[in-house]
């Protein structure tokens, strides 16, 4: 059990506004678990989102796509042109079955799970959207703050950018999120300076040609070859092209190519993801793939085509922003000897909260999810997967600490 120790009389008034809705927010997680929509498909996450924020007394704009809100709180007397602090949740959940049989929230949807937190992430800023409506009222934020819920972050291309094309990053100076970690225990969060997780792309490699008899390959072009050369040839080729220290990988996850054991097809494809750590790695990427592709392929005399789908650049957090969910987080949490904050590692996944930093700086944090007693990790994308439900106090907490008294844009 996470003990709560003794801190400053501003700080027991956070922590009992927040305990006073802990329980309206479990309950509105697991409404959302036993009902995940996928991407660009959340009408009813945005409904149940925007019906909660209208009777808190805020006033939620649906992006124009018809899933996904915006919502301000702004101060009265605030200066034009003021940079906005903003915090970002995703709605969408995953095609994914809910293998939780014994949970009584479990997905009620056939196929589809909040396999990923997300219903977390959503709760913990709706939770925070509760506490600053009330301290908007109460005249205690003086500091204007954006709130986004964001659709279709597990989709290419990510709702991040529906948000940015509906200006939802104009006028903000800073931002911030958290993600689900099932390896951290619940009661921490997980930093980290620099790159915290890795840009991801995909793409299509189609290779084309006239066919024929397997009696008869020099006739031909042999595309099971030439797919298969490719296929093995390709991700090495691609490392040695590229700094190494940009941790450059393509890896294939579909090989396809012909239908019966006599016949040479006409046509052959892999699919797969490029994934790097450095921002100089993920622009050179596509450049140096089309360029080995076109050589390879011209040895075995293959047509060949490349569709290459940009994802998202890598999440790269801000020292200042690290800085400040540190303070925030020990201040609220932890007293001398407490470990409360942890150093996080790089991560090959993808993240669209990375476009929100190509316009203003801030960060991304690890919420710790992890039940102190759990001994088996129930990893991300999976269909056990679930969390320890105190995540989301805490995640609420932090967000309205950081609004009220630690971050500034």
């Amino acid at each position: 059990m996470i003990s709560h120790h003794p801190v400053e009389p501003g700080t027991l008034t956070l922590r009992s506004r927040v305990r006073a809705v802990q329980a309206e927010l479990v309950a509105f997680r697991r409404d959302l678990h036993r009902h995940p929509e996928l991407g660009r498909q959340e009408f009813r996450t945005t409904a149940k989102i925007k019906e909660r924020l209208a009777a808190a007394g805020l006033s939620p704009r649906v992006l124009p796509g018809g899933t996904g809100l915006l919502v301000d709180l702004v101060p009265a007397g605030t200066p034009a042109g003021t940079p906005l602090l903003a915090f970002r949740a995703d709605i969408d959940a995953l095609p994914i079955a809910d293998a939780k049989t014994e949970a009584p929230y479990r997905s009620t949807v056939p196929g589809q799970a909040h396999a990923c937190g997300h219903d977390v992430h959503t709760t913990v800023v709706l939770g925070t959207a509760l506490l600053l409506a009330e301290a908007l009222r109460e005249g205690r934020l003086t500091q204007p703050v954006r709130l986004v819920f964001q659709p279709a972050e597990e989709v290419m291309p990510g709702g991040a950018l529906d948000v940015i094309a509906a200006g939802g990053m104009e006028g903000v100076g800073r931002i911030f999120a958290v993600h689900c970690d099932p390896k951290v225990t619940v009661g921490r969060i997980g930093l980290r300076t620099g790159a915290i997780t890795s840009a991801c792309d995909a793409l299509v490699l189609s290779l084309d040609g006239p066919g024929g008899h397997t009696a008869r390959p020099h006739l031909t072009t042999d595309l099971v070859t030439a797919i298969g050369r490719l296929a093995a040839e390709l991700p090495g080729a691609l490392a040695r092209r590229m700094d190494p220290r940009w941790g450059v990988s393509l890896v294939w996850g579909r090989i396809a190519a012909g239908s019966a054991p006599n016949v040479i097809p006409q046509h052959a494809e892999l699919e797969g993801t490029v994934r790097c750590l450095e921002l100089d790695g993920w622009r050179e990427a596509p450049d140096v793939m089309h360029e080995l592709v076109s050589k390879m392929a011209e040895i075995h005399r293959a047509k060949w085509s490349l569709d290459y789908k940009r994802g998202v650049p890598p999440v790269v957090n801000e020292a200042v922003s690290i800085s400040q969910l540190d303070t925030a987080m020990t201040r609220q949490f932890g007293v001398e000897g407490d470990v409360v904050v942890e150093e996080t590692e790089q991560s090959l996944g993808g993240e669209d909260f990375s476009w929100y930093l190509e316009h203003a700086p801030g960060a991304l944090a690890r919420l710790g999810v992890r039940a102190p007693d759990e001994t088996a990790v129930r990893d991300l994308h999976q269909g056990r997967f679930d969390v320890d439900e105190r995540a989301i106090g805490i995640g609420v907490e932090l967000f309205t600490s950081l609004a009220l008294e630690h971050a500034r844009p």
